[in-house]
């Protein structure tokens, strides 16, 4: 064990934070901390580095072990180039080096027993600098920088002159490589695009201390943690596995939970009932067994009702008619700003019923090519075409389309003017806007609110062909997969732009990556994607032609081809389904049998308790007998149910 939080509470006034939160993290563990905003995830990082203080409770580290902490903010005021900052991390590896190399030349003039000095020190040194990766620092310097999306030209750029980001990336740099045995990490993939999130899950997967992170990139979670440590109303509970194995295992125990609950309470009634109805016949020994029962109530542990969720959007999203199978139709389409040259000579084909990612670095131009389909920029060349009864919903990430100075209660209203005042109000609290919050002006709302008021009018728009911008931004976990179960029961055409990778694999049924100017197709989700693109990476050699890429791109965008592997990927899904549900009925059956024996089981033990059973040759032969069968029944069915289980 290399952390250990025991009892750690915290109170911001009235406000409890945290509550006897305990747990540990053993040496290499990767852990993440989620909870909804505001359940105190930053809080806990910020007691266990010592910047805050905890009102009760304590934080041990292993003896010599070290912490590294990244906040979610950071504000750099270096006079240091970008590059010279992460070198200023290996200067001890530096003067090191320095050491060693004036070692050398005083060697070469040494005899004797000041030789045999200089030769034990030069030794000790060298050992040390090799096992400090010394003659690699340079080259991990380049490696971290450009794995977190630094070009080199971005090395001389002096830190106080970039933005936030850029900041948050070179403070996570220094981190890195100054190898702490802990690393804190609070939302590390803010500020990195796709492939820069990538190189940091391989990173600290391969990293050799232990990872404590804060995150809603649950992708990244997934990738990289083994452990998760959940915040909810100021109490901490722990899970083993990655981060859907807790989404999982949460969801089975608040049933667990919820169902524990209601036993309970429907027990308490039916006893108080029996209570009640003994106490009206007024008989003396009624009056008694009455009171024997209240006493037994008294003595009842009262399980806490687990916390009712109202914090969950209720979106349904539906067209209003069918479009025609061609849906939209781009052809040779280009478009610069400036010298800044986004693309050209883009091509794209969408069929009814698709649910297209458009993904891409940052800056290549995907946002770009939304607004040229929604008409809200001119393109400089190429053609756009909708297809026949093709009606667009579009959802905006920067929220434009809204008006700031309406109120939420209006800029649906308006919208919509045949909604009753009663309509508009229900809509809203569908999305969270109860009470006076409708009346809330837009330009006053946080980001995530302004999302939910964008998302309330696309339902309402009864659109065929969803053109979405980002749409998980600002959105907690629960309101992310709310909507990842809206966009798989849409029946109409999707196109969106998106970072969020476990949002594309749950909702796409087909990629176009923009890159170098040019799209890419990939028929599947995300780790489809990722899968292919490291193939096709093993199959092109560094620096082949355009030519050799096209013929390999071209060859996945074939109608026949891709019609062919969506029929061959729905009928294998069709036949997993299938053996999946005969697993789970097989499974349910088991379950069943296990449960109605153990209960006959407990049954006998009882009945070999009374006089007049134990007394009694011929029964109790007749139920030992009975109990050996249910015994060697038992014995097979958790057989059965352990090589049900295994199955996957």
């Amino acid at each position: 064990m290399i952390l250990s939080c025991n009892h750690i509470s915290k109170a911001f006034g009235t406000d409890q934070i945290l509550s006897e939160v305990s747990f540990h993290i053993e040496d290499q563990e990767k852990t993440a901390v989620v909870g909804i905003n505001g359940a105190g995830k930053s809080t806990l990082l910020k007691i266990i580095v010592g910047q805050l203080a905890a009102d009760q409770g304590d934080v041990v580290l292993a003896k010599g072990k070290s912490l590294g902490y990244l906040a979610q903010h950071q504000d750099l005021d270096s006079s240091r180039s970008v590059y010279e900052e992460l070198r200023e991390v290996k200067r001890p590896i530096i003067q090191m080096e320095q050491q060693i190399r004036s070692l050398e030349l005083q060697m070469k003039n040494a005899s004797g027993e000041h030789l045999e000095q200089l030769l034990s020190s030069y030794s000790r040194l060298n050992h040390i600098f090799e096992l400090e990766n010394g003659y690699a620092w340079q080259s991990e310097i380049v490696g971290v920088l450009k794995g977190l999306g630094f070009e080199e030209e971005d090395f001389g750029k002096i830190v106080s002159t970039l933005s936030g980001g850029q900041k948050t990336r070179v403070s996570l740099g220094r981190l890195l490589l100054s190898r702490p045995d802990i690393i804190l990490l609070d939302e590390p993939t803010n500020h990195l695009d796709m492939e820069s999130i990538a190189w940091l899950e391989t990173y600290l997967l391969n990293y050799k201390g232990a990872v404590i992170i804060v995150a809603h990139d649950r992708y990244f979670l997934n990738r990289v943690v083994g452990k998760v440590i959940e915040l909810e109303q100021g109490q901490c509970s722990v899970y083993l596995g990655n981060y859907t194995a807790y989404s999982e295992k949460k969801a089975m125990v608040r049933a667990a939970q919820m169902k524990a609950w209601l036993n309970q309470q429907q027990e308490i009634r039916h006893q108080e009932e029996v209570i009640a109805k003994l106490k009206s016949f007024n008989r003396e020994k009624s009056i008694k067994r009455a009171e024997s029962r209240e006493k037994m109530l008294a003595k009842i542990d009262l399980l806490d009702k687990p916390a009712e969720i109202h914090d969950e959007m209720r979106i349904q999203l539906e067209p209003n008619i069918l479009s025609g199978n061609d849906v939209l139709t781009i052809r040779d389409l280009s478009k610069a700003f400036g010298r800044n040259h986004l693309f050209s000579h883009i091509d794209m084909d969408i069929r009814r019923g698709e649910r297209v990612a458009l993904i891409g670095n940052n800056g290549t131009g995907k946002t770009t090519i939304l607004k040229l389909i929604n008409g809200m920029l001119p393109a400089d060349s190429g053609s756009i075409t909708l297809g026949s009864k093709v009606h667009i919903g579009y959802y905006d990430q920067e929220h434009h389309v809204l008006h700031p100075e309406k109120t939420a209660f209006e800029e649906v209203q308006d919208a919509y003017p045949n909604l009753t005042n009663t309509q508009v109000r229900n809509i809203l609290a569908a999305f969270l806007f109860t009470g006076d919050d409708v009346f809330k002006r837009i330009s006053d709302l946080s980001g995530g609110e302004r999302g939910r008021v964008s998302l309330a009018k696309l339902m309402l728009s009864e659109a065929n062909f969803l053109i979405l911008d980002e749409p998980t931004n600002h959105l907690d976990i629960t309101s992310k997969e709310i909507l990842e179960q809206a966009l798989q029961n849409y029946t109409g055409t999707i196109l969106y732009v998106s970072h969020d990778r476990y949002f594309i694999n749950r909702t796409a049924t087909r990629i176009l990556e923009l890159s170098g100017q040019n799209l890419t197709n990939y028929i599947g989700n995300y780790d489809y994607y990722w899968n292919k693109k490291n193939e096709l990476s093993t199959r092109i050699p560094a620096g082949s032609s355009d030519q050799i890429k096209e013929s390999l791109t071209d060859s996945q965008q074939k109608p026949a081809e891709a019609i062919s592997e969506v029929k061959q990927n729905w009928k294998a899904q069709k036949e997993a389904q299938a053996r999946v549900r005969k697993r789970q009925n097989d499974l349910k059956k088991t379950e069943e049998e296990i449960q109605q024996l153990e209960n006959r089981d407990s049954a006998i033990d009882e009945l070999l308790q009374q006089e007049e059973i134990y007394t009694n040759t011929a029964k109790l032969m007749e139920l030992n007998q009975e109990k050996e069968a249910v015994r060697v029944r038992l014995e097979n069915l958790y057989e059965q149910w352990e090589s049900l289980a295994e199955i996957e």
